[in-house]
């Protein structure tokens, strides 16, 4: 976004990982027939110290985020609904901050599409970041590589065969080459932004109304929290 000569891009990085974006493109060219059901996940390996958990506005905004906005994203639909839930089963100074470590939502978009998002600050076999999409033509999966941090324990099956992700910047370098190589050609005049304050703003009324869902447990619309 261009404001007297301030160029705003929302750091979603996501949005330029090559399995993201061959999601997106699957999704807009209709192979997958309609949508019925997206799942989206963000693993980390560890929780960060307990003065980030205090200050970062609950895990919903500070990790979440990064499904809800990739769900808009890849999908091209609004969500309108949602449905979180949270437990602290780890460390007990995010209970103690009045976060959660483990949480779930289900969110309703504005097709009727179910999108279901799993978080967690505990994954000890590494970073995951997944996302699966299944439609009424076709299911496709982003993630599924060999550095995926999840283990078969089906007779035979060696995949998956490389060393887990252990860090965001090892799962998303390129997609932060990427994202940062696109700003400057906004900074240039070449593009518009990619990842625009609005967007953040969608991604932020999603974990606004999970952060509400959790506390309240009642279901919330976005229009609620919007005060729409």
């Amino acid at each position: 976004m261009r404001d007297s000569g301030v160029e705003i891009q929302i750091g979603y990085n996501r949005r330029f990982d090559a399995g993201f974006v061959a999601a997106r493109d699957a999704v807009r060219s209709g192979e997958l027939g309609p949508l019925h059901t997206v799942r989206s996940t963000t693993l980390d390996p560890a929780p960060p110290p307990a003065a980030y958990i205090a200050s970062s506005g609950g895990i919903f905004r500070d990790c979440s985020v990064h499904d809800f906005d990739i769900i808009r994203w890849v999908t091209g639909r609004e969500v309108t609904e949602v449905y979180a839930t949270g437990s602290n089963c780890g460390e007990p100074y995010i209970a103690e901050a009045g976060d959660a470590d483990t949480t779930a939502a289900i969110l309703t978009l504005d097709d009727a599409t179910l999108a279901v998002v799993s978080n967690s600050r505990h994954n000890a076999r590494g970073y995951d970041v997944r996302m699966e999409l299944h439609g009424f033509q076709d299911s496709i999966a982003v993630g599924l590589e060999d550095k995926l941090p999840l283990r078969s324990v089906e007779p035979g099956v060696t995949f998956p065969a490389g060393t887990p992700h252990d860090f965001f910047m090892d799962r998303f370098a390129e997609a932060y080459r990427a994202e940062l190589s696109a700003f400057t050609e906004v900074v240039a005049g070449r593009r518009t932004s990619p990842c625009t304050v609005a967007d953040a703003l969608e991604a932020g009324w999603i974990a606004d109304a999970c952060t509400l869902f959790l506390r309240e447990h009642r279901t919330v619309t976005i229009k609620e929290v919007r005060g729409a």
